[in-house]
């Protein structure tokens, strides 16, 4: 079998969580680090809405980080990342779900993008009034909810599962964006995350991620090679002006 080849930024959680099925699942791997901004038309042939990451191996190429995670559930069955009762995999898939569109909603294109993104790619300066209403108004009831889901030990469904895997990346663009939710308020979230995202899985990816939020874009396949990152031949990424995707949130 061919290694397969991921398509997106570790920086991006969407990406960083298919590179933590993958390591879970034992599935080797090649990562080309594009940024969507930068991507170039051929991009735009494997993502119609220019969003990371992309998954392709021998057999296929697929856009959005769920449907990644069930076809390499369905392809590699060993170990099984959503959980085998059935009850708890619809629960682990709502979780899936609420971490794709309401924690990326409030984590990454709130906080994350008011802090990093505006800044750093649309040389904006940073609208502290809107990360403000975020953290203040819109976290909170995000991570109420995770309190009550966070389990005491190990992890959500006694098993390290797809729900896990979809919620824990996001806490790192939080910490990124200088934003720390209250260790007091919510200790069963924070404790949990924390133990997760100690896991290889996640933090060797985490590391990788962390220096490339002060690199030059251009810059961001020196930086992951020479952390030892396995790093494709080729990349998608071509562009010197950033261009916004369809679904860019603006």
């Amino acid at each position: 079998m061919k290694t397969a080849t991921i398509i997106g930024s570790p920086i991006s959680p969407y990406a960083r969580k298919v590179f933590a099925m993958c390591v879970l699942k034992g599935i080797e791997f090649e990562i080309d680090p594009v940024v969507a901004f930068f991507s170039d038309d051929r991009f735009t042939k494997l993502s119609p809405v220019r969003r990371i990451p992309v998954y392709r191996d021998e057999r296929v190429a697929l856009c959005d980080s769920s449907v990644i995670c069930q076809y390499l559930e369905d392809a590699h069955p060993t170990p099984h990342l959503y959980p085998k009762n059935i009850e708890q995999r619809a629960q682990a898939r709502w979780l899936e779900e609420f971490a794709d569109t309401r924690m990326g909603d409030v984590f990454a294109w709130k906080i994350f993008q008011a802090a990093v993104i505006d800044p750093g790619i649309w040389n904006r300066p940073r609208d502290k009034a809107a990360l403000e209403a975020a953290v203040t108004t819109e976290l909170p009831p995000v991570m109420d909810y995770l309190e009550e889901w966070a389990p005491a030990h190990g992890y959500i469904f006694g098993e390290i599962s797809i729900a896990d895997i979809s919620i824990v990346p996001y806490f790192a663009n939080l910490g990124w964006a200088r934003v720390e939710p209250d260790a007091n308020r919510w200790p069963k979230t924070i404790a949990w995350v924390n133990r997760v995202r100690a896991e290889d899985a996640f933090a060797r990816f985490e590391k990788m991620a962390a220096p490339l939020i002060r690199t030059q874009i251009a810059d961001h396949r020196r930086v992951l090679a020479e952390q030892g990152a396995k790093l494709s031949a080729d990349t998608y990424m071509t562009r010197n002006d950033p261009i916004r995707g369809p679904l860019t949130v603006k």
